[in-house]
């Protein structure tokens, strides 16, 4: 069994001069092979690794589909049994690899792996994008062990082992089969929850995720869209319902989809209120735009079973916002 270690790029020289060197130091040929899968890059990215890393593998991507088409047209030629999708602002650490590769080996049942999340500029702390394994609420709102909203816990080694509902995309690791059998991430997305909409069809269809925690990995964040981004407030809005109405059960469609567009609009009156107007027209926009790909959002649903048990926290957003439960732990 071999590791495909693929960073995603898209004109990211300085962060490939930072931090692809530990990558390829902790990533020994006999357990990976490290790939730079290229979206169009504009600046000498490509020319950067070539010269440089003569041992890691380039794949040119004809054009910047973003995260979801990029990792789709990148992935589709290899080989290896497992694929590591891994953003070029990750810092890895020794043996990183090693308990990744045990939890594939001691559980067959195991599909996704995510390894521990920390923050690279306050390595005390987990880090927004995944910390140590995502979940939702019963309105798909996600959050994670070790971060509810923007409130982020100290790494004390406090979240063993377990099953979580979502991996972040910022690391984490796929069977190649198991990729291949969900037909890869949702183009539609473009970027931003697409991993999420990715783990629940890979839940409905039975496989199991997991966090790992022996695995560590930093995370710079940010460096495509930060959290202050309108762009992002678009992306996660729009793709979050496009989430729901692809996964719901059922019986949870209409109601669910009815009452987040409702909470959508008090987040919309508490950006009016912030005076943060291009965040306001943000979550406008992406409520045309899921009207406008409903009809398509409808049609993947597919025929196959989907869970209901998908959520243990019915509202994150009233305990964290009302009952001020900023922890995991309290939720």
């Amino acid at each position: 069994m071999k590791i495909a270690v693929v960073i995603l790029n898209w004109n990211g020289k300085d962060l490939l001069e930072k931090f692809l060197p530990d990558v390829v130091k902790y990533s020994p040929e006999s357990l990976a092979t490290v790939y730079v899968a290229d979206n169009a890059s504009s600046d000498d990215s490509v020319d950067f690794v070539r010269d440089n890393f003569p041992s890691v593998k380039i794949i040119q991507n004809s054009a910047n589909g973003g995260y979801a088409k990029g990792y789709n047209d990148a992935l589709q030629n290899l080989e290896e049994e497992i694929f590591c999708l891994i953003n070029s602002d990750i810092e890895v650490t020794p043996n990183w690899l090693e308990p990744i590769m045990k939890g594939f080996q001691n559980d067959d049942s195991v599909s996704i792996i995510q390894p521990k999340l920390l923050d690279y500029k306050n390595n005390e702390y987990f880090e927004y994008a995944g910390a140590a394994g995502g979940f939702i609420d019963k309105y798909g709102y996600p959050y994670c062990r070790g971060r509810v909203f923007e409130t982020l816990e100290k790494d004390e080694n406090q979240f063993k082992n377990s099953e979580i509902f979502w991996a972040s995309g910022a690391c984490f690791f796929v069977k190649r089969e198991v990729f291949n059998e969900l037909n890869g991430f949702d183009e539609d997305f473009f970027a931003h929850m697409e991993e999420i909409d990715f783990c629940w069809r890979a839940k409905n269809n039975g496989h199991k995720i997991i966090y790992e925690r022996d695995s560590e990995v930093y995370h710079v964040g940010g460096a495509t869209l930060s959290n202050q981004n309108a762009k992002k407030t678009f992306l996660n809005f729009r793709n979050s319902l496009f989430t729901l109405v692809k996964n719901l059960p059922n019986n949870k469609l209409f109601p669910i989809i009815f009452s987040r567009l409702v909470l959508d609009g008090v987040a919309g009156v508490k950006f009016l209120i912030e005076f943060k107007f291009r965040h306001l027209f943000a979550i406008l926009k992406a409520h045309f735009s899921f009207y406008a790909h409903l009809n398509i959002m409808l049609q993947k649903r597919g025929d196959g079973n989907k869970m209901d048990n998908y959520f243990t926290v019915k509202s994150v957003v009233f305990n964290y916002f009302i009952q001020k439960k900023k922890y995991f732990r309290d939720l």
